[in-house]
């Protein structure tokens, strides 16, 4: 039997002694965890739901740490992911906020004088043994040369609240100011902006990063995952992309990775927007159900934080895909939230199961009978879906099938284009979003890889770019900015849907034909001559500023 002491450190007061025997449960492990299911509840989400076990193995108790989220510390030592510790008496497990305590062991181990718990640590890490004192801070008489002023460690609070401006469009220098891991591969970087201001948005929108890679600016948008009911500072995630292995000559996604290895906290970057309708302020609902796998987890969880920040009582089904239990992004905070709102429901699954990694939930893609379980009233339901193109035909399909009624149904594509309106395909490392709706519950043909189809005409037509001094003839089939590359005439651009509005030129002569709506443009800027060059074809003889 192993006699244990556990204290909570916000609660030191109380202590409880718990007696347990390992070698008497299930495979002789007793589990640690958030879990009800766990030998040992640890209530706290510092704590994963199957955190840690100790372990029953010829005579001894061993404490494995079975890769959870935040980690345990055994003797002062960061414990390794599944590898197993040794127990001996007065050890010292830390996990979140609980700390256990080693009474007794009631093994070999206890007794100095046995020679071979050194054959037995020779195969497990050993423990260094730790004194636990609480150090009294020192508090200086005199003030630190280092003091700094509160312009730079808190700005906001120099600033009258009507001093402070909003930001709702257009261009904007940001710094970073935090960045946070949220998996091996995904990273949340968090922006402010100096002077202060509100960056004002719809949850669900996304913003477009003017970087510069090597020498050439580039464009990329990518969803905003905070709140504008946090409006101090603008967050988007962003997961590293790996190169395809399954496909030649193709690069890692240029943009992501850039961010991950070199984007750092103080650093500056252009951002313009908001853009997109996929949002909940425009199609108010009682009820919701949130679909996404992968990134596509991020407008999910700015319209959920919205409405828990704003006390909206809306009922809420979010359902989430990740490869494995460490690729879940926000897991800690959706578990979170979903604990403490009774109207947001969470449930998780995942495709790809991993050894040392417990998971008690859904395993696989979404299908009928999954999603009747975590939703059956979804029919009753605004379902908004996003994730990788694939992932969101199989949703919409299944949908449609089952006889949902599609005109609450919405999409996010990741470079995707309009159902009824194609347009040029989008490169694979573009993060922009657009919006389906589709209108009627008859099922209609899906393109997986928008193209966009030749425009009829009946003769030629004239395209100048009047700065570049070139002057072309065309039938208007391709869009302008498809014949402003075949020239070498540089137009920005990233989403190539017009939606995301890097490619806005402004025209300075002629017609255009659009194919698909400028979203990227309002009235005003409609009025001054401006189009989207992406999805803008030349009638009769075109000049544009280029």
């Amino acid at each position: 039997m192993l006699k244990i002491k556990l204290l909570n450190s916000k609660i030191p007061t109380e202590r409880q002694e718990l007696d347990i025997s390992p070698e008497v449960m299930i495979n002789g492990e007793c589990f640690m965890g958030r879990s009800r299911n766990c030998g040992i509840v640890l209530p706290s989400v510092e704590v994963s739901r199957v955190h840690s076990s100790i372990r029953y193995e010829e005579g001894e108790y061993y404490f494995s740490d079975l890769a959870s989220l935040t980690g345990s510390r055994i003797n002062d030592q960061a414990a390794g992911l599944n590898q197993k510790y040794l127990l001996k008496k007065d050890d010292i497990i830390r996990i979140g906020e609980f700390i256990l305590t080693v009474e007794a062991t009631g093994s070999a181990t206890d007794k100095a004088e046995v020679a071979p718990v050194r054959e037995v640590q020779s195969q497990t890490p050993t423990l260094p043994q730790a004194t636990y004192t609480i150090p009294i801070p020192q508090v200086s008489q005199q003030p630190s040369q280092a003091t700094r002023s509160p312009s730079e460690y808190m700005p906001i609070a120099l600033v009258p609240p009507e001093q402070i401006s909003r930001w709702t469009k257009g261009d904007l220098m940001v710094r970073c100011v935090a960045i946070i891991d949220e998996t091996d591969d995904v990273k949340t970087f968090r922006f402010a902006a100096d002077p202060p201001i509100l960056f004002t948005y719809q949850p669900g929108q996304f913003m477009t990063l003017n970087l510069e890679i090597n020498d050439k600016l580039v464009k990329r948008s990518y969803s905003i995952s905070s709140t504008p009911s946090r409006p101090h500072t603008l967050e988007i995630t962003v997961k590293r992309v790996p190169a395809p292995p399954d496909v030649l000559d193709v690069a890692p996604g240029l943009v992501s990775n850039w961010l991950h290895d070199n984007l750092r906290v103080g650093s500056e970057i252009k951002v313009s927007g908001p853009l997109g309708k996929f949002t909940c302020f425009a199609n108010p609902s009682e009820k919701l159900l949130f679909i996404s796998a992968g990134s596509g987890v991020t407008p999910m969880m700015s319209m959920s934080r919205w409405m828990m920040d704003t006390a909206a009582d809306c009922d809420i089904v979010f359902f989430h895909c990740a490869r494995s239990p460490r690729d879940i992004i926000y897991r800690q905070e959706l578990e979170l939230i979903s604990s403490r709102q009774p109207k947001f429901r969470l449930a998780i699954a995942i495709t790809r199961p991993e050894a040392g990694q417990a998971w008690y939930g859904f395993m696989g893609r979404l299908n009928e009978q999954m999603l009747y379980a975590i939703a059956p009233d979804f029919w009753q339901r605004t379902v908004y879906v996003c994730g990788p193109s694939p992932f969101m035909q199989g949703v919409k399909t299944m949908l449609e099938q089952i006889g949902f009624p599609m005109q609450n149904y919405y999409e996010e594509s990741f470079g995707g284009a309009k159902k009824s309106k194609p347009q040029p395909s989008v490169p694979p490392q573009v993060v922009t979003e657009q919006v389906t709706k589709v209108t009627t519950v008859v099922p209609k043909p899906v393109i997986s890889t928008p193209v966009t189809p030749p425009v009829k005409t009946t003769g030629s037509f004239t395209l100048v770019f009047s700065k570049s001094g070139k002057e072309i003839t065309c039938t208007g089939e391709e869009p302008i900015l498809e014949l402003a590359e075949q020239e070498g005439v540089a137009i920005d651009s990233s989403c190539r849907s017009g939606v995301c509005g890097s490619c806005k030129t402004r025209k300075l002569q002629g017609e255009v034909k659009y194919l698909g709506e400028p979203d990227a443009l309002d009235e005003s800027e409609q009025e001054e001559g401006y189009i989207l060059a992406c999805i803008a074809h030349p009638r009769g003889r075109v000049a544009i500023d280029a």
